[in-house]
């Protein structure tokens, strides 16, 4: 299963790009927001919801998904498309980011072995075993193992782990061969906030050859200006013709900022979990449904959303939902959140297109930012 990508409009002031992403008989536009279905279900969420939403790619794990119900089993279930009922795009982490936050695991060049968090049973995760998974479960975009350092790091140490990230990307290539026309492998960019190991891991990589690439090891404690540099320090080094996906950021300033660098695929469980706590997106900044301000508010979460909850509940019903803790809040909240940044997708494509990118990011910032939080 080949896949093709396009760019089809550059933005003239930034780096930002409107492009198609096409595998199979799918095409979705791009920049793309995933999101996280960890354990194969995005949480709260139906599949007909969900695409309600306007997703067309989600994220699954392949860590989570090898230990419970097992990869065996999906791949009898007719793979995990059918499995978990959804025809769309899914594109299959290999759980290196879980994994490494994991306590008393061990790292060595044959790969890593731990303790499963939930029973303690032993597991150990090699290139050869992640791509051997992925294949089981039948995802349309895999990823090989890398080694995910936090920050800050050491430079030796994020040297070591660029080297070793490297390795582990050539043996995922060679055991990706066999059934490569079934799949697209994107190789993972390491270094941390080292500009010559970003650059170092991504020619690497570009000599290995990958169908995209994705910027890892970011997330994990930076910021968002140690974001922006990295990003700025490492996307000139990824040749134009390849989706750049960057992975687990994804606050809606913080892929406004990314896309104006480059970027054209996100992942996050961002909407989802602030939804399960009663937190959601508007235009305006982030709300928290449970204060006190919203208990006689009969306005929707947005005046002019047009997502299933906002058209038909309030504000009111929404607090009474999350304060009787019924799990109707839960999911009318995800409803919104996912709505909200498939909308924020849109737009961001839409500006692009239309080259007004930059004044488009000043404004929904300006709205956005100025009270953010302030509830």
């Amino acid at each position: 299963m080949s896949l093709q990508f396009r760019v089809l409009k550059e933005d003239k002031s930034s780096r930002a790009r409107l492009g198609e992403l096409t595998i199979g008989e799918k095409t979705i536009p791009t920049p793309v927001f995933m999101p996280v279905g960890t354990a194969g279900t995005v949480k709260a969420m139906t599949p007909l919801e969900l695409k309600k939403t306007g997703a067309s790619l989600i994220l699954a794990n392949t860590y989570h998904l090898s230990i419970r119900p097992g990869e065996k089993l999906i791949e009898k279930a007719g793979g995990l498309h059918k499995f978990m009922g959804w025809d769309g795009l899914i594109l299959t982490d290999s759980g290196g980011f879980q994994v490494f936050s994991l306590p008393k695991i061990k790292v060595a060049d044959e790969g890593v072995s731990f303790q499963y968090e939930v029973d303690g049973r032993a597991v150990s995760l090699t290139p050869e075993r992640v791509i051997e998974i992925q294949k089981a479960l039948g995802s349309n975009i895999i990823m090989p193992l890398d080694e995910c350092v936090p920050y800050p790091c050491e430079y030796d140490r994020a040297k070591k782990a660029v080297k070793r990230t490297t390795a582990w990307a050539k043996r995922c290539k060679k055991a990706h061969v066999a059934k490569e026309e079934l799949q697209t492998l994107f190789g993972i960019i390491q270094g941390s906030t080292y500009p010559d190991l970003r650059k170092q891991s991504t020619d690497s990589l570009l000599e290995i050859g990958f169908d995209g690439y994705a910027v890892g090891g970011m997330s994990v404690g930076e910021g968002l200006e140690m974001t922006k540099e990295t990003l700025e320090e490492t996307i000139p080094f990824i040749p134009p013709q390849y989706p750049r996906y960057l992975m687990g950021v994804g606050l809606p300033q913080d892929i406004i900022f990314s896309v104006e660098r480059g970027i054209d695929m996100f992942d996050c469980v961002i909407p989802t979990r602030y939804a399960r706590s009663a937190t959601v997106f508007t235009n305006r900044g982030k709300i928290r449904l449970t204060h006190k301000d919203y208990k006689r508010d009969f306005y929707p979460i947005e005046p002019n959303c047009h997502c299933y909850t906002c058209q038909n509940f309030t504000r009111a019903y929404m607090r009474h939902l999350f304060s009787a803790n019924e799990i109707l809040g839960q999911m009318l909240a995800s409803i919104h959140n996912l709505h909200f940044y498939q909308q924020l997708m849109s737009q961001i494509r839409q500006a692009i297109l239309e080259h007004r990118f930059l004044p488009f990011k000043k404004e929904f910032l300006k709205n956005y930012l100025a009270s953010l939080d302030t509830n």
